[in-house]
This record gives C-alpha cells, sequence and structure tokens, in this order.
C-alpha cells in the first residue's frame, strides 16, 4: 500500500491523509525553492543508472532521518516514497529506485534509478510531507526534473567469418530484430527465452548475443528491443569485403607462388647449361 494517497489542490501545496499519524516531518518550507516551471534536464542512456538531484538543504533547519517523508512522482502518477525506514515504489519501478537513507539524513532527496528504460523517461517532481493547517499534512514542493533516456546507437564493420556481438544493454532487453540492406522488411532474429542454436548465442551471464559467422547477407540494421517495441540500441553493420587476415595470406600465397616459379626457372635454366656444357664436352 502507498504512503499516500492524496489529490492536488495547488502547485506548490497539497492537503493529503497521511498514513503514519504518528511520524512528523521536521522540515520548513522556503519560496526560493525551484519552480516546477524549469525542470532540471537529466540525460542518461538505456540500461544505466541514473540520479535525479534533489537537495533542500538551504530550506530546512532540523531533521529527523527517522521521520522525515520523501516522494517523487511522475504526475499524476507516485513513483516512490519513502519514511524512514518504510518505503513504497511503482510496480514497474520495483527494485529500480531508491533514496538512500544516510544521504536522506544530511538533506540529499535525490531519486537513484537504477537500469534505466525509455519508458521511464518524463517529468519528475519531488516532495516533502509536513504538518499543516488543523492537524493535516501538506506536500511541499522541492524539485522538477526532466528526464530523457535514449537508446544506444552505433556502427561496426566486420569481415566475412567474423562474429557479431550485440550488447542487449539490460535484462528487459526483451528482441532483436535485422533490416537487411537491400530490404524494407524487419525479421525476428531472438527473443529471450530462446534457445542457443550455431548461429545465435545468448551468453549464459552477460546480457549480450552473438551472431555467427557472418556472411555478406548479413549488413543491415539490428535493433535490440524491450517488451514494449521500444528501442534499446540500434546497430548499423557494414561487411568488408576482405579482412586483413585474408590479405596477408594471400600475399603470403602470392610470394610462395612467385618463389616456385622463380625456382622452377632456374631449374630449367640450369638444366639447358648442363646439357649445353654435355654436348661441348663431347665435341
Amino acid at each position: 500500500q502507498k504512503l499516500l494517497d492524496v489529490e492536488p489542490k495547488n502547485i506548490h501545496r497539497y492537503h493529503i491523509t497521511c498514513l503514519f499519524h504518528d511520524s512528523l516531518c521536521a522540515c520548513l518550507y522556503s519560496s526560493a525553492l525551484p519552480s516546477a516551471a524549469n525542470p532540471v534536464p537529466v540525460m542518461t542512456l538505456v540500461g544505466s543508472q541514473v540520479v535525479l538531484p534533489c537537495s533542500w538543504k538551504d530550506s530546512q533547519k532540523e531533521m529527523s532521518a527517522s521521520g522525515c517523508h520523501i516522494q517523487w512522482m511522475t504526475p499524476p502518477y507516485t513513483v516512490f516514497e519513502q519514511l524512514g525506514e518504510d518505503r513504497w515504489q511503482a510496480a514497474e519501478y520495483e527494485g529500480r529506485v531508491e533514496v538512500p537513507l544516510e544521504k536522506l539524513n544530511s538533506g540529499d532527496c535525490s531519486l537513484i534509478i537504477k537500469d534505466v528504460q525509455i519508458g521511464d523517461t518524463g517529468r519528475y517532481e519531488s516532495f516533502l510531507v509536513v504538518d499543516g493547517v488543523r492537524s493535516q499534512k501538506s506536500r511541499v514542493f522541492i524539485q522538477s526534473v526532466k528526464l530523457s533516456v535514449t537508446d544506444h546507437k552505433s556502427q561496426k564493420s566486420l569481415y566475412p567469418g567474423d562474429d557479431l556481438v550485440l550488447k542487449l544493454y539490460t535484462p528487459h532487453s526483451f528482441a532483436v530484430v535485422f533490416q537487411s540492406r537491400n530490404s524494407s522488411e524487419w525479421v525476428n532474429l531472438w527473443k529471450r527465452g530462446d534457445e542457443n542454436d550455431k548461429r545465435i548465442e545468448k551468453h549464459h551471464q552477460l546480457e549480450q548475443l552473438t551472431i555467427k559467422n557472418l556472411q555478406y547477407s548479413d549488413e543491415g540494421i539490428y535493433k535490440v528491443l524491450d517488451e514494449d517495441d521500444l528501442s534499446v540500441s540500434t546497430i548499423q553493420l557494414y561487411i568488408t569485403e576482405n579482412s586483413p587476415s585474408s590479405r596477408i595470406q594471400e600475399k603470403q600465397q602470392k610470394i610462395l607462388t612467385d618463389s616456385a616459379a622463380t625456382s622452377s626457372c632456374s631449374a630449367l635454366l640450369l638444366s639447358v647449361l648442363l646439357s649445353c656444357l654435355q654436348i661441348i664436352h663431347l665435341h
């Protein structure tokens, strides 16, 4: 159950019903706090860890770590709440969000989001829950943050016979699709739970996929998608005609062939010379 269930009254203060009747937040509100109209921009990549800043050191005079109530929202939905050691997380953020209690004690209410997903993109607002009038609780606005999450993008050039290693970046990666260089259609290559085969192999520990023994037909675009078909990564693959090792082998073979031809020619000349000497000797 959520720590709070509230309806907004205005952008800075809200009347709420507090489920923790014996808990108080000893915090003071300051009108100098950041405006919700000017969110702090934060950018990150899928699968990484991000910190949404929140500090109320300048606005509070005293604080009890066990009694301070912090709330993070993506309006109108609650993402995370913490009152002392009691925490609540929205289902889609389960196990991925926290506000460290030791930092909260020093005035740092920043929200840590682990394994960030494209779906986490949006506006986040933080609040403190304090005593209001008539024994009611009020929600005091602290900080607004605009989080932008983007997918990974890269290009690779490999050779026929090489292996392509695709990073999945997150356990939430669900499928890999492929678009050939000469096609506009997307083909499903892999989805989580598939068995490994001779061509495509999922690492048993790491979040990565290996496509073995590349051919020219494997040139194109590879996309890693999450369960909502949102892009985790996009890879443009180019297949180069000859690898350095192949060119070295060809050069070595040419040297051997030229050497053999030279040796054969030398042997023929020597044979002719010996024949001439024998004829002269007979005469």
